[in-house]
C-alpha cells in the first residue's frame, strides 16, 4: 500500500495531497509555498479568512480546480511546533483520514516532512500516519443486507520524505501493524455473543497461533476438571457452551525466562448469573471479553514484529448464564491455586475466571503478570470513560506498563490496594476469600481479589470496563469497541526490561 519517495513535485498528478500546517508567522514553506504560488496566493487568503487553520487537529480540504496536478489539498492543523506530541499528531492525522474518506479516493499522497519537528522526526510521523490511517478507517461490517455496489477504498499511498526511505518504510509498516491489530481486537469485541462463543474464540486464537508459529494449548472442560480449575468451571456451570482455557506462547529468547504473562478476561456474554443484570445493564454484555481481545490484538503485533521477549497469553473463556445448574450466591468453590472462595455475587464472575488463569499463567512460567478485564462498573464511577483503572503489587513493573500506555495514547490511573482492602476480600467465615465484599471501593475490591492469585509475582491489573467501548466517534475511533490496551501490551513487550 505504501510507496516512499524523496522528490515531491507540486505538478504531480494525484487525487489528494496531505500537508501539515504549524502555527507560525509564515504558514507555508517548501511544497506548501509552491502550491500557494501556483494558486496565485489563494491559500494565504484562505488562511486569513480562517478556512485553513493551524489550530491543532483542524482539517481543511481544498479543491485545486485543475490549477495543480493534484486534485485536492488537505491541510492538517498542528498548533505550535514545540507543543506537538506524538498523540496529538496521531489524532490530527486520524481526523484527516476521516475527512478524506468522504471523497471516496483510491490514491493519496502525504508530504511527511511537513509534519516533523525537532522532537518528532520523519519516523515518528510515518508511524503516526500509518497507525492513524488504520485506526480512523475502521468500520465494523455488521450484518445488514448489502447492496451490490462496490465501495471505493484507498489502494495506494505515496509518502514523500527526505529521510531514509527504508527507515520510513519500516516505520510505516510498524504503525500499520499496530493499527490493524487494534482493529482486529475491535472486531472481536463488536461481534455478538451468539457468533463469538468460547469455542469460536479458541478457534480464532488457534488460527492466530498457526499464522505466527505460537505454541497453542486449548484446555477443554475435562482438562480443567483434572487441574482443579473450580473458579472457571463454576462460572461455566449454567451454560450449554463449553469453557475454554486458551494459551498462546511466544518465545523470543533462547531461554524461557523473564516471561510476561498476559491474562485476558474472555466472558463472551455476561447475564450476571443469578445476580442478574438489569434489562438496560445486560445490553452490550457481548463486550465482556474486551480483555481477551486486547491480549489477542497484542499477540498479533508480537507475531508480526517478533520482539526479543518471552510471552505467554492466557485467556479464560466462557459465558455467564442462568440455568438449574448455574452457580449461586452462597456457593463455595475451590480455585486451581487451592484457595476456597465464598460466592457472594455471581455477577463478579470475571475475577473468578481470572483467578484460575493467573495461576495457570504462573504454571507456564510467567515471571510477570498483567491481567486485562472489563471488570467493574465501579471503575467507571471512579474514573469515567476515558481512563483505565490500574492496580499493582510492584511499582517498578507498573512504571514500565504506565510508560507503554502513555506512548500508546491509552492512559491509565493507579488505584491503591491497602491491607484493609485485602482484609475485606479475605473476610469470610467459611472460605479463604469472598468474591464481592460490597459496593464501597468496588473497582479496588475486584483488583484486590485478583491480586490474591498473583501472590508474590510482579503484577499489574487493568480494568477497562470504561475504556473498552465508546458511545461516540472520535478522531481515531468509531462508536463501539476501541481495542484499548492491545497497543499498550505490545509496546510493553517490545520495551520491557527485566529486573
Amino acid at each position: 500500500m505504501f510507496t516512499v519517495k524523496d522528490a515531491l513535485n507540486i505538478d504531480m498528478i494525484d487525487e489528494c495531497l496531505i500537508l501539515g500546517v504549524f502555527d507560525r508567522p509564515i504558514k507555508f514553506t517548501g511544497i506548501g509555498k509552491e502550491a500557494d504560488e501556483q494558486l496565485g496566493g489563494q491559500l494565504t487568503e484562505l488562511v486569513k479568512a480562517g478556512e485553513i487553520s493551524s489550530k491543532k487537529k483542524t482539517v481543511a480540504k481544498i479543491h485545486t480546480l485543475g490549477k495543480l496536478g493534484v486534485k485536492r489539498l488537505v491541510f492538517v492543523g498542528l498548533g505550535k511546533e514545540k507543543e506537538l506530541t506524538f498523540e496529538t499528531l496521531r489524532e490530527a492525522l486520524g481526523k484527516a483520514r476521516k475527512t478524506i474518506s468522504e471523497s471516496k479516493l483510491t490514491t493519496l499522497s502525504v508530504a511527511l516532512d511537513t509534519f516533523t519537528t525537532e522532537n518528532l522526526d520523519a519516523l515518528d510521523a510515518a508511524h503516526a500516519f500509518s497507525e492513524a490511517f488504520e485506526l480512523a478507517s475502521y468500520q465494523f461490517a455488521g450484518y445488514k443486507q448489502k447492496s451490490n455496489q462496490v465501495e471505493k477504498s484507498i489502494e495506494a499511498i505515496t509518502v514523500y520524505s527526505d529521510a531514509d526511505k527504508d527507515e520510513v518504510g519500516a516505520a510505516l509498516h510498524v504503525g500499520r501493524i499496530f493499527g490493524r491489530a487494534t482493529n482486529s481486537a475491535r472486531t472481536l469485541v463488536n461481534t455478538p455473543g451468539n457468533l463469538l462463543t468460547s469455542t469460536d474464540l479458541a478457534a480464532y486464537s488457534s488460527a492466530l497461533g498457526e499464522r505466527y508459529g505460537f505454541e497453542v494449548e486449548i484446555l477443554e472442560k475435562e482438562d480443567m476438571l483434572k487441574l482443579g480449575m473450580g473458579a472457571l468451571l463454576a462460572v461455566n456451570q449454567g451454560s450449554v457452551e463449553p469453557p475454554k482455557m486458551i494459551v498462546l506462547k511466544y518465545q523470543g529468547k533462547d531461554e524461557w525466562k523473564d516471561v510476561i504473562g498476559l491474562v485476558g478476561k474472555g466472558i463472551t456474554f455476561d447475564t450476571g448469573g443469578y445476580s442478574l443484570k438489569t434489562k438496560a445493564g445486560i445490553v452490550g454484555m457481548k463486550t465482556d471479553m474486551g480483555g481477551a481481545a486486547a491480549v489477542l490484538g497484542a499477540m498479533e503485533i508480537i507475531g508480526e514484529l517478533g520482539p526479543d521477549q518471552n510471552v505467554v497469553a492466557v485467556i479464560p473463556s466462557t459465558d455467564n448464564m442462568i440455568s438449574g445448574e448455574a452457580f449461586k450466591p452462597d456457593d463455595v468453590i475451590t480455585a486451581m491455586s487451592g484457595k476456597t472462595i465464598e460466592v457472594l455475587n455471581t455477577d463478579a464472575e470475571g475475577r473468578l475466571v481470572l483467578a484460575d488463569a493467573m495461576t495457570y499463567a504462573k504454571h507456564h512460567g510467567a515471571d510477570y503478570l498483567i491481567d486485562v478485564a472489563t471488570l467493574t462498573g465501579g471503575v467507571i464511577t471512579a474514573l469515567g470513560m476515558d481512563m483505565t483503572g490500574s492496580m499493582t503489587n510492584d511499582v517498578e513493573f507498573y512504571e514500565q506498563v504506565q510508560k507503554a500506555s502513555e506512548e500508546a495514547g491509552e492512559p491509565m490511573w493507579r488505584l491503591p490496594i491497602t491491607e484493609k482492602d485485602k482484609e475485606r476480600v479475605r473476610n469470610s467465615k467459611i472460605a479463604d476469600l469472598n468474591n464481592s465484599p460490597g459496593g464501597a471501593g468496588h473497582a479496588i475490591m475486584g483488583g484486590a481479589f485478583i491480586g490474591e492469585f498473583a501472590e508474590g509475582t510482579p503484577w499489574v491489573h487493568l480494568d477497562i470496563a470504561g475504556t473498552s467501548t465508546t458511545s461516540s466517534s472520535s478522531a481515531l475511533c468509531t462508536a463501539g469497541a476501541t481495542g484499548v490496551m492491545a497497543r499498550t501490551l505490545a509496546l510493553l513487550v517490545e520495551t520491557f526490561e527485566a529486573k
